[in-house]
Protein backbone atom coordinates (compact mmCIF):
# COMPACT_ATOMS: atom_id res chain seq x y z
CA UNK A 1 0.00 0.00 0.00
CA UNK A 2 1.12 3.35 -1.19
CA UNK A 3 2.46 5.80 2.00
CA UNK A 4 -0.01 8.94 2.01
CA UNK A 5 1.53 12.41 1.70
CA UNK A 6 2.21 14.50 5.35
CA UNK A 7 2.16 17.89 5.51
CA UNK A 8 4.95 19.20 6.88
CA UNK A 9 4.40 23.09 6.66
CA UNK A 10 2.51 25.64 4.51
CA UNK A 11 4.64 26.66 1.65
CA UNK A 12 4.72 29.88 2.88
CA UNK A 13 6.38 29.28 6.00
CA UNK A 14 9.31 28.28 4.08
CA UNK A 15 11.53 31.76 2.60
CA UNK A 16 14.03 32.10 0.33
CA UNK A 17 17.24 31.30 2.64
CA UNK A 18 15.48 32.13 5.54
CA UNK A 19 14.30 29.90 8.63
CA UNK A 20 13.69 26.22 8.06
CA UNK A 21 10.88 24.09 9.50
CA UNK A 22 11.77 21.13 11.26
CA UNK A 23 9.70 18.07 11.36
CA UNK A 24 10.62 14.07 11.86
CA UNK A 25 11.11 11.41 9.43
CA UNK A 26 10.59 7.46 9.78
CA UNK A 27 14.01 5.91 9.18
CA UNK A 28 14.71 1.91 9.61
CA UNK A 29 16.63 3.12 12.72
CA UNK A 30 13.55 4.78 13.69
CA UNK A 31 12.21 8.09 14.37
CA UNK A 32 14.77 11.03 12.90
CA UNK A 33 14.39 14.59 12.42
CA UNK A 34 14.44 16.19 9.44
CA UNK A 35 13.86 19.88 8.07
CA UNK A 36 13.07 21.45 4.70
CA UNK A 37 14.13 25.07 3.42
CA UNK A 38 13.47 27.42 0.00
CA UNK A 39 16.54 28.12 -1.91
CA UNK A 40 16.33 29.48 -5.18
CA UNK A 41 12.70 29.41 -5.11
CA UNK A 42 12.39 25.53 -4.35
CA UNK A 43 11.83 23.54 -1.13
CA UNK A 44 14.57 21.15 -0.21
CA UNK A 45 14.25 18.37 2.63
CA UNK A 46 17.19 16.35 4.36
CA UNK A 47 17.94 14.57 7.74
CA UNK A 48 19.26 16.44 10.24
CA UNK A 49 22.47 14.99 10.89
CA UNK A 50 25.67 16.59 9.20
CA UNK A 51 27.62 14.46 7.06
CA UNK A 52 31.06 14.57 9.26
CA UNK A 53 29.45 13.61 12.87
CA UNK A 54 25.53 12.77 13.12
CA UNK A 55 24.46 16.03 15.18
CA UNK A 56 21.59 18.45 14.01
CA UNK A 57 22.68 21.08 11.88
CA UNK A 58 20.68 24.37 13.05
CA UNK A 59 22.03 26.91 15.32
CA UNK A 60 19.36 27.28 17.12
CA UNK A 61 16.03 26.03 16.28
CA UNK A 62 15.44 26.45 11.99
CA UNK A 63 18.90 28.58 11.34
CA UNK A 64 20.31 26.09 8.95
CA UNK A 65 21.82 28.84 6.12
CA UNK A 66 24.95 30.64 7.08
CA UNK A 67 25.17 34.29 6.84
CA UNK A 68 25.56 34.60 2.72
CA UNK A 69 22.18 32.29 2.85
CA UNK A 70 24.34 30.47 0.12
CA UNK A 71 24.97 26.96 1.94
CA UNK A 72 23.64 24.97 4.76
CA UNK A 73 25.76 24.86 7.70
CA UNK A 74 26.67 22.64 10.69
CA UNK A 75 26.93 24.87 13.74
CA UNK A 76 29.18 22.18 15.44
CA UNK A 77 32.18 21.77 12.80
CA UNK A 78 31.02 24.25 9.99
CA UNK A 79 30.47 21.71 7.02
CA UNK A 80 28.98 23.35 4.52
CA UNK A 81 26.68 21.89 1.91
CA UNK A 82 24.74 22.98 -1.00
CA UNK A 83 21.07 23.37 -0.50
CA UNK A 84 19.86 22.18 -4.07
CA UNK A 85 21.93 18.87 -3.39
CA UNK A 86 23.08 18.41 0.06
CA UNK A 87 26.75 17.87 -0.65
CA UNK A 88 29.29 19.02 1.35
CA UNK A 89 31.73 21.45 -0.27
CA UNK A 90 34.06 23.02 2.85
CA UNK A 91 34.43 22.08 6.05
CA UNK A 92 35.46 18.71 8.02
CA UNK A 93 33.53 16.14 5.07
CA UNK A 94 33.80 17.60 1.04
CA UNK A 95 32.12 15.15 -1.04
CA UNK A 96 29.83 13.45 1.56
CA UNK A 97 26.32 14.76 1.46
CA UNK A 98 23.21 14.51 3.52
CA UNK A 99 20.56 12.19 3.19
CA UNK A 100 17.86 14.14 1.02
CA UNK A 101 13.41 13.67 2.37
CA UNK A 102 11.02 13.19 -0.90
CA UNK A 103 9.06 16.07 -0.36
CA UNK A 104 6.81 17.79 -2.75
CA UNK A 105 5.47 21.21 -2.79
CA UNK A 106 1.37 21.59 -3.88
CA UNK A 107 -1.86 23.47 -3.18
CA UNK A 108 0.25 26.14 -0.91
CA UNK A 109 1.40 22.61 1.56
CA UNK A 110 4.84 21.08 1.45
CA UNK A 111 4.55 17.35 2.25
CA UNK A 112 6.48 14.04 2.98
CA UNK A 113 5.87 11.99 0.21
CA UNK A 114 7.97 9.30 1.42
CA UNK A 115 9.86 7.65 4.78
CA UNK A 116 13.16 7.09 4.47
CA UNK A 117 14.28 3.37 3.29
CA UNK A 118 17.54 2.95 4.43
CA UNK A 119 20.13 5.60 5.93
Amino acid sequence: MAEQPRVICASNALENGGAGVRFTVLTPAGEAPAFAVRFDGTVYAYVNRCAHVPVEMDWTDGAFFDYSKLYLICATHGAMYLPHTGVCVTGPCPGKRLTAVAIEERDGQVLLMKEIQNG
